[in-house]
């Protein structure tokens, strides 16, 4: 009875009702938009890592990210290989190279070469080609969200990165990186675009065998390469996050704003509910004229919270859903962990019980005499 009074109560005030929906459904879409695309970044920061299909990796010694570690001996490889446990071990070479277009003008590239046929930390997603096309010699690929910037390169055509020549064989799809666009190309490639010295790597990835536990592994290949650091990749992967967060402008202003937007949407959310709660008085002194005690007043504003709460979370789900898709396949990082939506919808529920609860005060204590004045 007291849920259907609080919801008749909802629709008779239509205009209170819409204000408090509108505020609750702008500041849950709003703050999600903005959270999704700082996890968006997060993925830009450590793609290569997370896509590797690697159990563990090896970097020269006191690695900050992974686009900053030295080179390795390549003969590590055979050592590691021969450690049981031990499924596969591969080399990868990546750094930076300058992509010169048509009309001549140069464009930042990250050249990542692959030994095949293993193709270890190759690309995963193609819209064009396939990995089979990095066997030829000369074989790139560039990224379909990439072509605009690049000079929109089609495949079979012939560039230039570093000042050698290079062949767009493959076109892949919305792999993006945070420290540059990447072209994948095999090891012997990218050797001569980015004059690794012969021998040497810039990193090594380990895959373990399923019977296998990475933690137990860990030690043994650290003995067996002193002179290299060995990681479990999802802690490169995080290290990696973390120090783009701290030590760029783009990654710390940007956590800074979703943090900023997020304490906004509480405040505005907690004083939403609050006004509702207060414009709402009169309702609350008939309904005490009428013979309510408080308790009955108490759990109507809590439930009218609750519907307004619920009814806001799931319009602004529905377009944040819409912008997630929309953003799919786009240059705007976009990215929502599955535990990311639950903490969301309750944090804001909560939000919206706790700006009723601040006027619930003045919502029990209001004297049914009141509604004569």
């Amino acid at each position: 009875m007291r849920s259907l009074v609080a919801l008749k109560i909802l629709l008779h005030d239509k205009a209170t009702t819409a204000g408090s929906l509108i505020g609750v459904i702008a500041i849950v879409f709003l703050v999600g938009q903005q959270i999704t695309v700082l996890f968006g970044l997060f993925t830009y920061m450590s793609v290569l890592v997370d896509h590797s299909g690697a159990d563990i990796w090896v970097c020269s010694k006191n690695t900050p990210n992974i686009n900053a570690t030295g080179t390795l001996p390549v003969r590590y490889v055979d050592r590691i290989s021969s450690l049981p446990g031990v499924a596969w071990a591969e080399p990868l070479v990546f750094g930076s190279g300058t992509f010169k277009t048509r009309d001549g003008r140069c464009e930042g590239v990250q050249v990542v070469g692959l030994r095949p046929p293993r193709g270890a930390a190759g690309p995963w997603r193609f819209y064009e080609g396939s990995v089979n096309s990095l066997l030829d010699y000369e074989g790139i690929t560039v990224d379909r969200l990439d072509r605009p910037m690049l000079g929109n390169p089609e495949v079979n055509e012939y560039f230039e990165i570093n000042n050698k020549r290079v062949k767009v064989n493959a076109v892949t799809q919305s792999i993006k990186g945070f420290s540059g666009r990447l072209v994948f190309t095999n090891m012997v490639k990218a050797r001569e675009i980015l004059k690794t010295p012969p021998g040497r790597c810039k990193a090594i990835l380990i895959k373990l065998t399923p019977d296998s536990d990475v933690g137990a592994a860990l030690p043994g290949i650290q003995k067996l390469v002193p002179k290299a650091e060995v990681f479990r990749t999802s802690e490169l992967s995080r290290k990696t996050r973390i120090y783009y967060v701290k030590n760029t402008g783009m990654g710390g202003s940007f956590g800074f704003s979703t943090m900023v937007g997020a304490l906004v949407g509480i405040i505005i959310i907690t004083l939403t509910m609050y006004t509702a709660v207060l414009q709402r008085q009169k309702d609350f002194a008939v309904l005490r004229a009428l013979g309510a005690r408080k308790t009955d007043i108490f759990i109507i504003v809590l439930v009218q919270s609750l519907i307004i709460a619920v009814v806001g979370i799931f319009i602004g789900f529905v377009l944040l859903a819409l912008f997630l898709q929309a953003a799919h396949d786009s240059p705007l990082p976009s990215y929502m962990p599955g535990w990311l939506p639950p903490l969301h919808a309750v944090g804001t529920l909560l939000m919206c019980v706790f700006g009723s609860l601040l006027a619930m005060r003045k919502a029990i204590s209001v004297e049914p005499a009141s509604v004569f004045r």
